[in-house]
């Protein structure tokens, strides 16, 4: 009786001992691969800041120069007047186009102040230069200038423009907007020569392009008015 006990013994003892090995071997390669676990989590880390900073791309990457920098801090404030001046329309204008027109202007020049802005923050550049803004001393369509930029209104033509109404406002509107969209092709004509950065350009290639062609219905409507 006592053998066949030692007999069942021997091999319940051999079971337990393989299982203890492999349960051994499994802790160990367990830890092996938290090891490997934690080493891979680290790699996966280092490339989240890579993952996030794609999210937030720059809004304006590659390098950029002088004249890029007076293109944005220059185009924000004249887009902002004629943004004023668009936004006049309501209530004012009398004519079908001129209303769609001033709707059009302000749906396409405020988006871009937010963009030119998000440059100069990337960009580490103030909104507002310190000093003049050299090539913007040109007028444009006999209008006064403001702060050196062309096609700029003066205090004055902007009163003129809030006083009038109907008729009168359209004819001034037109006037006003052609003036001031021409300094801004020209401001546009002069980053795409002197400019650096692909973006700020491609924006400026916009400004030309979409400006010109509304100065060209602006002088439409004010040979039918």
């Amino acid at each position: 009786m006592s053998s066949i006990k030692r007999a069942v013994r021997c091999p319940l003892n051999r079971r337990l001992a393989a299982v203890g090995v492999i349960a051994s071997g499994a802790l160990l390669l367990s830890a092996c691969g938290s090891d490997d676990g934690m080493s891979g989590e680290h790699h996966g880390g280092g490339t989240a800041p890579s993952a996030s900073k794609e999210a937030g791309a720059h809004p304006a990457p590659g390098a950029f120069n002088g004249a890029d920098v007076t293109f944005a801090q220059g185009m924000i404030p004249h887009h902002q007047q004629a943004v004023e001046m668009a936004e006049l329309a309501d209530g004012r204008a009398s004519d079908a186009r001129i209303k769609s027109l001033a709707a059009a202007i302000e749906k396409a020049q405020d988006p871009e102040i937010r963009t030119m802005r998000s440059w100069l923050k990337a960009w580490g550049k103030p909104e507002s230069p310190s000093h003049g803004m050299p090539g913007m001393h040109h007028g444009s369509g006999g209008m006064d200038t403001t702060d050196g930029m062309a096609g700029m209104m003066s205090e004055k033509d902007m009163t003129e423009l809030k006083a009038a109404k109907g008729t009168d406002f359209d004819k001034k509107f037109a006037q006003m907007m052609i003036g001031h969209h021409n300094g801004a092709v020209t401001m546009a004509k002069d980053e795409q020569r002197n400019g650096r950065n692909a973006t700020a350009k491609k924006l400026a290639g916009n400004v030309i392009k979409n400006q010109t062609a509304e100065v060209d219905a602006m002088n439409k409507i004010l040979d039918r008015l």
